[in-house]
């Protein structure tokens, strides 16, 4: 693999393996959100997008900034994501429900934008262990490229999702010719 990962704590895993968690930290990528800024994107209520800012806080996935003046003389906290889920391994921790809540992050995600817009491939492969491996690695290092650049100003927002996964359909299928 690319980059090395360190292991998620419990707290961690149980903190990232929640879709409104992630989207919240991906809201949250380019620019500090206040808590009502959240709910209003999410389209839920500020009382439970709360309870998800703070399992973000107390895990270090979301930082507070110096609170600002709000509407009306309040006084409020804007979060921005600190990056932390990419230099860590979920899959050890014994908590399940990450990738999940990947994928349901993605599809959320995905329900926003127009599908013609999006660009699309699918790619069945036969890979030996060692295949996979390198094309595992290969990906890894193409995402840590992209993420350690400097963001143009002028730049658009991109989501990347790539999902590399066994073929079970195909696995189970009689082998060419057998049929």
């Amino acid at each position: 693999m690319g980059t090395k990962r360190r292991p998620a704590t419990e707290a961690e895993a149980r903190a990232l393996a929640s879709s409104v968690r992630l989207r919240i930290l991906r809201l949250c990528l380019d620019r500090a959100l206040t808590n009502k800024e959240i709910a209003d994107r999410l389209g839920a209520n500020p009382a439970t997008t709360l309870h998800h800012v703070r399992k973000l806080v107390q895990t270090d996935f979301l930082a507070a900034e110096p609170s600002r003046p709000g509407p009306r003389g309040s006084t409020e906290i804007p979060y921005r994501a600190t990056g932390k889920s990419w230099d860590m391994d979920v899959r050890e921790s014994g908590v399940t429900g990450a990738n999940a809540a990947i994928l349901d992050a993605f599809l959320e995600e995905l329900k926003l934008v127009d599908i013609e817009e999006g660009d699309f491939a699918r790619l069945g492969l036969r890979l030996t262990a060692e295949g996979y491996d390198e094309l595992h690695t290969r990906l890894q290092e193409v995402f840590d490229e992209f993420r350690v650049r400097r963001p143009p100003p002028d730049g658009q927002a991109y989501s990347l999702f790539v999902a590399l996964h066994r073929d079970v359909a195909r696995d189970t299928a009689p082998p060419p010719g057998d049929a």
